[in-house]
């Protein structure tokens, strides 16, 4: 499966120059922990709810006068839309992070894949594969039905 079937279209971006309480407020007015900074619509920068708090509250920066080019992390990494799911989580786990834009052939962004759909996906099949099992062999679970 591809990361662009599952990863969520509706992204959350910011330009460089918008002040940190702008991405703060839009983050928690749209119940999302991450915005992606862009640069006609090709991503250039990352910014998490824990960036904010370690990179701008922390060392105690004016939210107002603080731009996001000055917290986020610049070049994230991304994924195309084409690329499997097993390359996704490859590169979460090099790059110890749950969330990875996802990129069209142009570098245009079209959405993110959140470790946590991921694993969503992986239940669900976990799921069918149980119930697979159950039909396809319901003597061994005689006694071990809840």
């Amino acid at each position: 499966m591809s990361a662009g079937l599952i990863c969520s279209r509706d992204v959350d971006t910011a330009s460089y120059d918008e002040s940190v309480i702008a991405a703060a407020q839009r983050m928690r007015d749209r119940q999302v922990g991450t915005v992606i900074v862009v640069d006609e619509m090709r991503p250039v920068g990352i910014v998490t709810d824990r960036d904010l708090t370690v990179r701008a509250l922390a060392p105690g920066l004016d939210p107002r006068a603080t731009r996001v080019s000055e917290v986020m992390t610049p070049s994230p990494t991304t994924i195309r839309e084409d690329d499997s799911i097993e390359t996704a989580l490859g590169y979460m786990r090099a790059g110890r992070f749950r969330r990875l834009p996802v990129v069209g052939r142009d570098g245009r962004l079209l959405g993110i894949l959140a470790l946590d759909d991921v694993l969503e996906l992986v239940a669900e099949e976990l799921a069918d594969i149980g119930q697979l099992l159950k039909r396809e062999a319901p003597h061994r679970w005689i006694g071990r039905q809840r």
